[in-house]
């Protein structure tokens, strides 16, 4: 499995070389965040390990860029940065997981090969169908470039439906994830896509949001 460590601090990036390789890990090194996005988007990599405060770039902005551009490599931040607001913009902007500095060396080795495990599946940090966006972090969603306001319960109901755009979805699906109840009338569903259409496609004359009888919604996913 190839590895890229992207660290600054010369001494730890050789250390984790080392310890990784004896792990049976193909280890490439780089140390400013030029370098590493670079790298990763040259090689064909199975993880990252990315620290957050480099040189010329930050591992912020080397996870958002190669997102941005589809690169869905399992990405692991590692930084001396330990507060709550510092962990969840890293995980916002598309990393995998996060662990902070001094670590546990067993640690890291078992959540690198977790992300093995999970492999470079896609996990857009901007949901998107068309020209129709949702940006979980930010509470953001757009028609284009037109903000549309929801309510927290419509919000959740895109979401969900972005998540499983071109899918048919059941009400009994719909009420599991959104509503988390199988106890709440469905009818209710049908009440929160008539709110939905009315916000999301009926200004823009779209049909995004579409019924299929007997079975449940979907959600086009070229946004209708």
């Amino acid at each position: 499995m190839r590895v890229l460590v992207v660290e600054d601090e010369r001494r730890m990036a050789a250390a984790l070389q080392r310890g990784l390789q004896a792990e049976g890990f193909a280890v490439d090194l780089a140390h400013d965040g030029e370098e590493g996005l670079h790298l990763a988007r040259q090689g064909d990599y199975d993880v990252l390990v990315l620290d957050i405060m480099l040189p010329r770039l930050s591992g912020y902005n080397v996870c958002k860029q190669l997102r941005a551009e589809e690169n869905w490599v399992p990405i692991l931040m590692l930084s001396a940065k330990d507060g709550e607001y510092d962990m969840a913009d890293g995980l916002d902007l598309g990393a995998d997981d996060y662990l902070t500095k001094p670590f546990s060396y067993v640690v890291l080795v078992a959540r690198l090969r977790a992300l093995l495990r999970r492999g470079a599946a896609r996990r857009p940090a901007v949901l998107r169908a068309g020209d129709l966006s949702l940006d979980p972090a930010r509470r953001k969603v757009f028609r284009g470039r037109t903000p549309v306001e929801l309510t927290p319960r419509e919000f959740a109901l895109l979401e969900y439906l972005l998540r499983r755009h071109d899918e048919v979805v059941s009400k009994a699906e719909i009420l599991e994830h959104v509503w988390d109840t199988f106890d709440t009338d469905p009818n209710v569903v049908e009440v929160y896509v008539g709110y939905l259409r009315r916000k999301i496609d009926a200004p823009f004359s779209r049909n995004a949001l579409q019924t299929v009888r007997g079975a449940g919604y979907r959600l086009a996913g070229d946004g209708g």
